[in-house]
């Protein structure tokens, strides 16, 4: 069978690992210890996990992140989500297939004695928001529990291989997400006041103020907290197409889930939907574990991602296609194609304009919902809550790490330690860490063609001050107050003493130089390069891309090096044209065949999208029971079942009530779903405490 593990990465290092077996279907398949079922699946090339109970439908990953079930398998004949369970050592995983059976019980369980403490504060949430405000927490002693439902802390930081934006001085700008997490955790553990659970879910926020959690998987608890504080993080949203349901159709944090901490390359063609910074890193992403893009297409006119993001993808040989959507995702089993067409001002696919590309994995980044469930219990039963990053507003993890900082100081003072005031300078820094791109500046370029000049190919105003730092002379410069700004040169073509730390530490890939000292007609150009695929070597001919994506000619590679401070971003040169030179941002990593559309477009079907993954409602029914005048969501599932899976609505409940929007339906006439009372699936055992085990409860 063929192994589909990343063996090789431009910034990951490919850890060693001890292997066991296990089996699947019945056939003994090889795994890492230490991963999960799911990455484990995917590395024998595995992407069916089992079939609805409904109509036969394949399933497989959506999410990975335990928010839906697609994933669900039998583990030694018990349901388990594959992408939150660990493989063991000769475990026996079925697929499922319909519903479960579950294993007959003779004898009556006794029922055990729940396990209950008091803490002065409970953190729903090791990403980058809660571990900031547990640290500024820790500083001043102050006894916390801290739960993260994941292996390792970090959340979505554990995913990003590139360097971060925002402020050197307050947020780690200019780092690697995944370093961001080491430092952050690291720095945490010295401290003995906050007890860390991993692999623990919050399960629910009661009306005696109690927090319902479930500690390492096993053993259930009941935490009654002074203050609660929810940085939980968000979860993707789920648009409607034909053939969204297909194995093959990933959220965007699920492929960066596979791919940057799995190890594991879950497509050969990858094809993005959303021009937002989530989809446009995740395409960079894909391009450095091997994987291609066959293109990205954006419904608004332009991309609401930063435009560095943008023109990496362009200049790496990436189509995006703007005023385009989705129309569906085409295949049996699986993804094998996508069509795509555009889009009117009014969002509607114009007939005559579909196109399909082959392709193996589509990849859904249309937006991010906050995860704010325990928060508003909180909230609503009398419990002193507090909430930061995702959970609160939609943003950037350097916005994500100064609001965790800002609610730590927050909580300190409600919890009556003796501390100031928090800082006008961070409310400030965090307003400017949360804002949207700004406007778009011509790039500078060198009033004389001499000596040697950075081109700078960031134009766009975004929180962003990493180059002005690097330059060991201060010759980038950006205002310090408000780093959105753009970066202006303040040199000549003699300042600048050829370190290229700007070129190897700018988080957008955005800064070349241009060297004309040893040949005016022919400068010497200096690239940003983070792949090894195929790798760059001396004399090898390259693709020059502009900062759009359009060639310029191929060169020859004169020098690939690295410098100190480049932290695995190598800087390739190459010499070109003098009024070439100015132009190349880049280097085209893909070559264009496989952006290319197959022949004929591949028909779809409008009318049969499903809306609920679980229980498999199309959107038909939904409209259907409303134009009949039913207004109540929860009439909606008694009839239909819309939101009664095991994900608990979470995928469903916003395209739901998008549908109520587009019949014209108001919210103030539309009665809200009935919330369950458990956020997350658990086995019921555990309540009866046949797990527990006192050992595993930290007083």
């Amino acid at each position: 069978m063929t192994d589909f593990r990343i063996k090789k990465h431009p910034i990951l290092k490919i850890p060693e690992t001890t292997s066991i077996n296990f089996n699947w279907n019945g056939n003994v398949l090889p795994a890492k210890k230490g991963e999960t079922i799911s990455a484990a699946l995917f590395a024998n090339g595995i992407r069916v996990f089992g079939h609805h109970y409904k109509d036969h439908s394949p399933q497989g990953i959506f999410c990975a992140n335990g928010q839906c079930s697609q994933c669900m398998v039998m583990v030694n004949g018990i349901p388990i989500k594959a992408c939150m369970e660990e493989v063991g050592e000769g475990m026996s995983v079925e697929p499922l297939i319909g519903f479960p059976v579950l294993p007959k019980v003779d004898d009556p369980i006794e029922m055990d004695n729940i396990h209950e403490l008091s803490i002065p504060l409970l953190i729903i949430g090791g990403g980058p928001a809660g571990l900031s405000a547990a640290l500024e927490l820790a500083k001043l002693g102050i006894q916390a529990i801290l739960i993260d439902d994941k292996h390792r802390l970090g959340g979505k930081l554990v995913l990003q291989t590139h360097r971060f934006f925002g402020s050197t001085q307050a947020v780690f700008a200019g780092t690697r997400g995944i370093d961001i997490a080491t430092k952050l955790e690291d720095e945490l553990r010295t401290y003995s006041c906050v007890d860390i659970w991993l692999n623990s879910t919050a399960l629910a926020v009661f009306s005696d103020k109690k927090v319902g959690v479930l500690k390492d998987g096993e053993t259930y608890i009941l935490i009654k907290p002074e203050i609660l504080l929810v940085a939980s993080g968000a979860r993707e949203k789920f648009i409607t197409f034909k053939g969204n349901t297909l194995p093959g159709v990933y959220g965007a944090g699920a492929f960066q889930t596979l791919v940057n901490r799995d190890l594991v390359r879950p497509a050969e063609k990858l094809f993005i939907i959303g021009g937002g910074n989530v989809g446009l890193i995740t395409g960079y992403h894909a391009l450095q574990a091997g994987i291609g893009v066959v293109g990205l297409v954006e419904a608004l006119p332009d991309c609401g991602g930063y435009k560095v993001h943008k023109d990496k993808l362009l200049r790496m040989g990436v189509p995006i296609l703007t005023s385009h959507t989705i129309i569906s995702a085409n295949g049996n089993d699986k993804v094998e194609s996508v069509t795509i067409s555009q889009v009117d001002d009014k969002f509607q696919p114009i007939f005559g304009t579909e196109k399909s590309f082959e392709c193996d994995s589509i990849l859904v980044a249309v937006g991010l919902d906050p995860v704010n469930e325990f928060y508003k219990k909180g909230m609503e039963y009398g419990i002193s809550t507090f909430v930061a990053g995702d959970a609160e507003e939609i943003a950037e993890a350097s916005a994500a790490i100064i609001a965790g900082k800002i609610r730590g100081r927050e909580i300190a003072r409600a919890l009556g330690i003796q501390v100031g005031e928090v800082p006008d300078s961070w409310y400030r820094t965090s307003e400017i860490l949360k804002s949207k791109p700004g406007a778009n500046k011509k790039i500078e370029l060198p009033e004389f063609e001499e000596g040697v000049f950075p081109i700078i190919h960031c134009t766009q105003e975004i929180p962003c001050n990493p180059c002005a730092d690097l330059c060991p002379h201060g010759l980038i410069y950006i205002d310090q107050k408000d780093i959105r700004s753009v970066p202006t040169f303040l040199g000549n073509g003699f300042c600048c003493e050829v370190c290229e730390q700007c070129v190897a530490g700018c988080p957008g890939l955005a800064i070349t130089l241009v060297d004309y000292r040893n040949n005016l007609e022919m400068p010497t150009v200096s690239i940003p390069y983070e792949f090894n695929r195929d790798p760059i070597q001396e004399k090898d001919l390259v693709m020059a891309m502009d900062t759009e994506g359009n060639p310029l000619g191929e060169y020859e590679v004169m020098s690939v090096h690295t410098i100190p401070s480049s932290d695995r971003t190598l800087v390739v040169h190459v010499q070109a044209p003098r009024e070439t030179a100015i132009k190349i941002a880049g280097i085209r990593m893909q070559e264009s065949q496989i952006t290319h559309p197959m022949d004929q477009y591949i028909r779809h079907v409008d009318d049969d999208m499903i809306v609920c993954r679980c229980e498999r409602v199309k959107a038909g029914e939904i409209r259907s029971l409303i134009r009949q005048g039913i207004r109540d969501f929860n009439e909606i599932k008694t009839v239909t079942r819309a939101g009664m899976g095991s994900c608990g609505a979470k995928t469903c409940a916003s395209i739901i009530k998008r549908i109520f929007r587009e019949e014209g339906i108001s919210e103030e006439e539309v009665t809200d779903q009935t919330k369950r009372p458990l956020f997350m699936e658990v086995p019921l055992g555990l309540f009866a405490g046949i797990n527990n085990d006192e050992e595993h409860i930290d007083e």
